[in-house]
Order: structure tokens, then sequence, then C-alpha cells
């Protein structure tokens, strides 16, 4: 057996110009503030692949940079300052930061409908409780990636590896939302490989390089690798790509699988937040 192989590229494409026709027929355009802070290359990288593509799909791009030495006030501030003008629809700090300022507290300080990251408390309370509102990317392009391969949630047994705030509990909220049954792994799981071996879906979320190997794939299963590490011998993801593809039923690569996903939905979005009105959180405006 070798593996189909779901390219992220193309369906990320595909969700890029669907945004990009919605923000074209629309009255408002989004624009959307990236805060970077400090000097690390690959938030660096990131910041920029997203400003480029949402400039491209119409958006405006109202980036913030701030040095590594910006004091917690300094941010909060700057912060507080785009959550007030009516011209910046989607507020996205990037992760990490730098070890003396709190993210958290930074994070809580975004409004809810700005919030194009899926990361506040109000947005990740609105997840668990199954109400409207804006989900984290890359939970969500893991979906659209799934649906767009006609992958059948329902009644499927998934398994997410990582119970990270930003990936693994928010990707189980939305698999439980599509009525598969879910089990989340983590550090502390006493027989990784034979949890994995039960899913017919299985999403690695775990940033450790090769940790999923072909001892833990169900035969035919859809492998999902959100993970991306650079070492000596070039990108690699949280699976053994390799080794896993001649088990699995279909696989995502890296690169070229989930990362593209989810600077796609960040534009998806940015998008849907644009037409949101301020305080949107009293009316329905999204499902998922």
């Amino acid at each position: 057996m070798t593996a189909k192989i779901l390219d992220g590229r193309l369906v990320a494409e595909q969700v890029v110009a669907r945004a990009a026709g919605e923000i074209a027929a629309s009255d408002r355009v989004p624009g959307l503030a990236t805060v970077l802070v400090g000097d690390d290359p690959a938030s660096a990288i990131y910041v920029r692949n997203k400003r480029r593509r949402c400039v491209a799909a119409g958006i405006r791009d109202l980036h913030r940079k701030f040095g590594a030495d910006v004091t917690q006030d300094e941010l909060a501030a700057a912060i507080h300052a785009l959550g007030d003008d009516p011209g910046v629809t989607g507020i996205l700090l990037q992760l990490p930061l730098p070890p003396h300022l709190d993210a958290a507290a930074l994070v809580s300080l975004i409004p809810p409908e700005k919030d194009v990251d899926g990361l506040t408390e109000t947005s990740a309370g609105r997840l668990a409780l199954g109400r409207p509102g804006l989900r984290p990317c890359t939970p969500l392009g893991v979906l659209e990636l799934l649906d767009a391969h006609g992958i059948a949630l329902s009644g499927a047994e998934a398994v997410v590896v990582g119970r990270s705030n930003l990936v693994g509990k928010p990707m189980a909220q939305l698999l439980l939302r599509r009525d598969a049954t879910v089990t989340v792994c983590h550090s502390r799981t006493r027989d990784l490989a034979a949890a994995c071996r039960r899913a017919d879906i299985l999403i690695v979320a775990a940033g450790l390089p090769g940790l999923i190997t072909a001892d833990a794939v169900k035969p035919g299963a859809t492998v999902i690798d959100v993970g991306i590490h650079r070492t000596p011998d070039g990108l690699r993801g949280d699976v053994d790509f390799t080794a896993v593809r001649t088990v699995a039923g279909a696989i995502t690569p890296v690169p070229g699988g989930v990362g593209p996903m989810t600077i796609a939905m960040l534009l998806a979005n940015t998008a849907t937040a644009a037409r949101l009105p301020a305080n949107a959180y009293g009316a329905t405006f999204l499902s998922s």
C-alpha cells in the first residue's frame, strides 16, 4: 500500500480564492494587523508569508513591528489601539513572545470579533460550548483539508496526539462537533502506539520529529502531520513519512500539507471578521 498524498497547497489555493472573492464582493475592505515582537527568524518568515498572501487576496497590511525590549505596557497599549481602530478588522499577535512578556495577558486584549487566530478565552470558550466564533487556523485548516478529500468524520475514530491550546485541544473540539469519536493523547499516555492504532483519522501535533512510526498506524488510516521541524536533513514532521506512507491510506506531506492550510484559513477568518460589527458576539455569525 502507498498512501494518497493530501496536497495542502492545492486545497489552500481554493480556500484563498474563495476568500478573495468574498473580499472583492464586500463593501468593507479587511485590514489585518500582524504584530511581531523581536527578531526571531522563524517568526519573521511566518509573518512575512502571512502578510504577502493577505495582500494578494485584497487584505490591507497593517503590520506592526516592535523591538525585543518592548515592555508589557507598551505592547498592551498598541493592542488596545488596534482593537479600537475600525479600520483594523483582524489582529494576529505572533507567538512566541520574548520571555519577559505575558503572552496570555496580551492575547486576552484582542477583541474576540478581531481574534483571527481564535486564541482568546472568549473564542476558546465559544468553541467548547459549540457557540459561533472564530476558530484557530491550523485545526480549521485540517478540517478543510479532510473535507476537500471527502474523508468522513461522523462516527470515525479520531486520535489527536498533542493537547496544546493552539492545535490539540481545539482540534479535538472541532472533531467532536463533527460527530467523530475523539481520543486525545499526550506525554503521559501509557501506550501511545496502541492508542494511535485505533484511529481511522490520526492527527499529530506533538512537536516531536518522527514521533509516529509505522507500527503506530492502522492500515488504511488517514494521517495528518501538523508538525514541522528544521533538521540537518531538511524539513520533517512529527510523523515518519517514508515508513508511515506504506501503511496509511492517506497522509499529509511536510512541507506542503497542513502548513499552507494554516495561512489559507487565516485569510478566511480575516474575511469573516470583516463582516462582523463591533461586539459581534451577541449575534450568530459563524457556524462550524
